[in-house]
């Protein structure tokens, strides 16, 4: 299928940004129809219910997701593979991206769980990946605000390097004691975002997000790029570097339209019982 370039292509401006501050967000990259189509789907799939799993928090909550490594052809991979997503992470990358894994984190009201601090590198060092040139869309499905658990970062703190990870709960969150200091030096920002927002983060931003206490659901779908030139040492339970064929932006509306109804899901799931990167804790991201 041809590519039209989309006209939400990251500017220089937003590269630098994202290379000071470690995020950048892209307001209202996805239509309303589209998200819709995205939120819908997701709610109504049961094969993504079945296959998620829990995370413990240390608190007393408990955070559900649903993960898989390839992007498949159905409505989740028109999203992991559209141009505005896939150009927008070649250029951050500044790298051919391929596909690392995506996942879907299900925040419900009332009983979605927090996330510590922590930064996705601090997993997937151990996976042989050498450098942190790696990136992360995180795409507001439900509205994702302080009440609900939005996710927060330390802008900037991503120039700390990778910083040592320890178990919180279920979770493998930053060595506290250096967060402490780190956010004396660095901003705390809550990045509250709109259905269609997408937030881009490198691999070293240090991240988390508190319990949902509100009456709305907080989901979100995060696609994770590797580089090219970043392609993992050793095999692990996420892919080494897999050519990515790109969509056309205007293929979410055609999938999304064409699938709906049916199983919206044909991605090969990680299943917690049998899959190292369900059942790890050190795949605890979100």
């Amino acid at each position: 299928m041809a590519i039209t370039v989309s006209q939400a292509t990251i500017n220089e401006a937003q590269l630098q940004e994202y290379q000071r501050e470690g995020f950048v967000v892209l307001r209202r990259l996805f239509e309303d129809e589209e998200i819709e189509l995205l939120r819908r789907s997701a709610k109504e799939d049961k094969q993504l219910d079945d296959h998620s799993f829990g995370r413990d928090d240390g608190e007393g909550g408990r955070v559900r997701l649903s993960l898989w490594n390839h992007p498949g052809d159905g409505i989740y991979g028109a999203f992991a593979r559209c141009n505005r997503i896939v150009g927008a992470a070649e250029k951050l990358l500044r790298d051919e991206p391929y596909h690392y894994h995506s996942k879907m984190i299900m925040k419900d009201a009332r009983v979605g769980g927090a996330w510590t601090w922590h930064q996705d590198y601090g997993y997937w060092y151990s996976n042989g990946v050498l450098t942190p040139n790696l990136v992360s869309a995180f795409i507001a499905v439900d509205p994702a605000t302080r009440e609900n658990g939005c996710l927060q970062v330390i802008r900037g703190s991503h120039h700390c390097g990778r910083i040592h990870h320890q178990l919180a709960g279920e979770q493998a969150g930053a060595d506290p004691e250096r967060v402490a200091e780190i956010l004396k030096r660095f901003e705390h920002v809550y990045v509250e975002m709109d259905p269609g927002d997408v937030l881009f983060f490198h691999s070293n931003l240090l991240h988390r997000s508190d319990r949902n206490e509100s009456s709305h659901p907080r989901w979100s779908m995060i696609c994770c790029y590797n580089a090219r030139s970043n392609d993992p040492y050793k095999e692990s339970h996420h892919p080494r570097y897999t050519p990515l064929e790109r969509l056309d932006d205007s293929s979410i509306k055609q999938v999304g339209v064409k699938r709906f109804g049916d199983d919206a899901s044909d991605v090969a799931w990680l299943d917690p019982d049998h899959d190292a990167s369900a059942r790890s804790l050190k795949d605890a991201e979100g």
